[in-house]
């Protein structure tokens, strides 16, 4: 097969802070463009049920209250990104987190000949996040997303989907936690808009406004990364 009928999987990396959207907005572009949404949780869940290899030894480090180490975490990733629903491309949603993990990333991609096609930022300002996370509770018949802010139900204390009249708020969901989880953001995570910068693989969305907005632009960005 020559140079101009090989067609390597696309690899996108999804960058930003909690509550940025990556996991809607990754969604949305499988659905766009066939390709895989892979989150390291899904991953680590999913290589334990399986019982890969690589997902037993993670299932060792965790039964031991340990934390699963980058080069399980890669052999994970190598393992799915081999598997045929992979073959259009897939989105990397919450990994890389550290530059040392982006570097055992670009491992893996050299070694099956692929390479990162853009790693996009999605652009958000920290005010808005403690807002948008902290706000948020589901009802807890039918799930429905519902916010302090952006989304109160029509009738006080009443799901509008359902008409359930209980409601539940993850624990972790408070100003307090989301400013600590911000802070491990810029701490850890942030260092890699400079290294794909360095690597010219970088773009930049905005994501402060509507879904389907942002949704809009990024999957023009994308098209146009893969085309």
């Amino acid at each position: 097969m020559d140079a101009a009928t090989t067609i390597s999987p696309a690899v996108l990396i999804l960058l930003g802070p909690p509550g940025a959207g990556k996991g809607t907005q990754a969604r949305m572009l499988e659905d766009k463009f066939g390709l895989v949404q892979l989150s390291t949780g899904d991953l680590l869940r999913d290589a334990v049920a399986a019982g890969t290899e690589a997902g037993q030894a993670a299932k060792a480090v965790m039964e031991a209250g340990d934390l699963v180490s980058d080069g399980i975490v890669i052999a994970i990733l190598r393992d799915r990104m081999a598997q045929p629903d992979c073959a259009k491309g897939v989105i990397l949603d919450g990994f890389p987190r550290t530059t040392i993990q982006a570097e055992a990333l670009d491992g893996l991609l050299v070694a099956s000949d692929q390479k990162i096609d853009a790693a996009i930022s999605l652009q958000v300002e920290d005010a808005e996040m403690v807002i948008r996370i902290s706000g948020r509770y589901t009802c807890a018949g039918c799930g429905e997303g519902f916010h302090d802010t952006f989304k109160i139900p029509a009738k006080d204390g009443k799901c509008d989907k359902c008409g359930h009249t209980e409601f539940n708020r993850r624990a972790d969901d408070n100003a307090e936690t989301v400013a600590s989880r911000l802070a491990a953001y810029h701490a850890q995570t942030a260092p890699l808009i400079d290294y794909y910068q360095a690597q010219g693989v970088l773009k930049g969305i905005d994501a402060m406004g509507q879904i389907d907005d942002i949704a809009q632009d990024l999957q023009g960005l994308v098209s146009e990364v893969m085309n």
